[in-house]
């Protein structure tokens, strides 16, 4: 899939202080999560056994606004926090991974709750990857 994310990156006219590679990496899984999130709630609302995905879908929703917000927060550069990235990207980490543990609870048995586990995997690692660079 292509996206404008590396682009738009190269093109800022100043020093960014992370890798411009992990970083796109994390903003394009950050939003890949909060689409797979979302589109994952919205299926579990409509499961016939919908009581039983209550939390499937709070976690989803949660997760979802988290990665929606880091990924629009690591996006701009200007005035750089290196702080409030690092707090954003840990607690993104932390949803990403509660996240795709209660979907992976329903992945046998819902396909959407499959793919959207593995959505929060692959966002929770490249947080990490992004983590680990900020000094």
């Amino acid at each position: 899939m292509t996206t404008t994310t590396q682009p738009m990156l190269d093109t800022y006219p100043k020093t960014i202080n992370l890798d411009r590679v992990k970083l796109a990496a994390a903003i394009d899984a950050l939003i890949a999560c909060a689409e797979a999130c979302t589109a994952c709630a919205d299926a579990c609302l409509s499961e016939d056994t919908v009581a039983e995905l209550t939390k499937c879908i709070r976690t989803n929703l949660d997760c979802a606004d988290i990665c929606g917000t880091t990924a629009r927060v690591l996006s701009r550069h200007t005035g750089y926090d290196a702080n409030l990235s690092r707090s954003l990207l840990e607690a993104c980490a932390t949803a990403c991974r509660a996240c795709g543990d209660e979907c992976a609870r329903h992945a046998d048995m819902h396909e959407h709750c499959r793919i959207c586990a593995d959505a929060c995997r692959a966002c929770e690692q490249a947080c990490r990857d992004l983590l680990a660079t900020i000094s």
